[in-house]
């Protein structure tokens, strides 16, 4: 199994890519650390990896706060012993994103709190973890977003996406002497409760279809085998990579330097 006798700690695993990755990676050996504000959600992943012969807890845990992110690393040790994979995935999009006239404030602020600052909490207690533990691999979920604007205004998700790309960069870099990987995964469009609510017309829907060149939305089981790959040792070589699963979406529009 590709991923035997390593820990996992998994943020936003109550749904979507975190869910699908956290039995993905219990289906390769992996004991999980479920981490989610919804306790529903949460304890569901757990129990769907118990019940599947794998081993997960759950833990709650508000991403954007210092106090939550130090818990949720302290129970996963605490549980088994050491961390070896980070996956910072909790992140929103909220309905009321727009363009830089029309998002208010109090959306950019708590887009900002969960989905960079959420990141940065995450390494910061994460990655003293994994030292002890002698490395290991970071994931951060940014988004095809942070390298393309998105058609659908939605600004504070795109800058937050972009920081989230920037500041696995330089974390890849301080930490690479140090058996430690950091990557950037960049989702495209996906179909998933998060981004179905967000794209809540046919007309938003189609939108972000014609960019597709695979003409579909993407599978929350296609990222979590993607994250695999960037937790397992088969990405030894790979850190501080703008890693994109997105469908062509970036190839199609992005122009060669």
């Amino acid at each position: 199994m590709r991923l035997e006798n390593k820990v996992a700690l998994i943020t936003g695993a109550g749904s979507g890519i975190g869910y699908q990755t956290a039995l993905r990676f219990a289906r390769e050996g992996a004991s999980i650390m479920a981490v989610d504000i919804n306790e529903e959600g949460g304890l569901q992943c757990a129990a769907d990896i118990r019940q599947r012969g794998g081993a997960a807890s759950y833990v709650y845990a508000d991403v954007s706060r210092a106090a939550d992110c130090e818990k949720m690393i302290a129970a996963a040790e605490a549980t088994y012993g050491k961390l070896d994979i980070l996956f910072n995935n909790a992140g929103i999009s909220h309905a009321d994103d727009d363009d830089a006239i029309n998002t208010s404030e109090s959306v950019w602020d708590m887009t900002m709190a969960v989905n960079v600052k959420g990141v940065f909490l995450g390494c910061k207690y994460g990655i003293p973890a994994l030292q002890r533990s002698g490395g290991g691999s970071i994931i951060n979920t940014a988004s095809f977003v942070a390298v393309l604007g998105a058609a659908t205004p939605q600004l504070a998700y795109t800058a937050s996406k972009g920081a989230v790309l920037s500041m696995t960069r330089e974390l890849a870099m301080i930490h690479a002497r140090g058996n430690i990987r950091v990557n950037a995964l960049c989702p495209g469009p996906l179909r998933t409760e998060l981004l179905m609510k967000y794209l809540d017309t046919d007309e938003k829907k189609q939108r972000r279809l014609v960019h597709i060149p695979m003409g579909r939305f993407g599978e929350a089981t296609e990222i979590a085998d993607a994250v695999l790959f960037l937790a397992s040792d088969e990405s030894s070589f790979v850190t501080g990579s703008t890693f994109l699963v997105d469908g062509g979406i970036t190839a199609a529009y992005v122009t060669p330097e």
